[in-house]
């Protein structure tokens, strides 16, 4: 998956299925989502999973290492990896 699409699964997991689901939306996407760039948008992603029942598995595991990181790159990778997994 590339940025865009990684972008479009976190707006989906926040509740923002209209927007990441819509085509004509694309440059949008691309230009003013920020979650791969940006700690507050990327923080709130982070925040809604500490909140979900699969949190605790995840917690125990490599995932917890890498959402304490100053490392956005890392920690963005990590938040895509736990919604895959939360939306299987």
């Amino acid at each position: 998956m590339n940025t865009t699409e990684n972008n479009k699964l976190i707006l989906e997991f926040m509740g923002y299925p209209n927007i990441a689901n819509d085509e004509d939306k694309r440059d949008y996407l691309e230009d003013c989502v920020k979650y791969h760039t940006s700690w507050d948008w990327l923080m709130p992603v982070v925040e809604k999973m500490n909140q979900t029942e699969l949190w605790e598995e995840y917690n125990i595991g490599n995932l917890s290492i890498l959402l304490v990181s100053s490392d956005i790159k890392a920690t963005y990778e990590a938040v895509v990896e736990f919604i895959k997994e939360y939306n299987n």
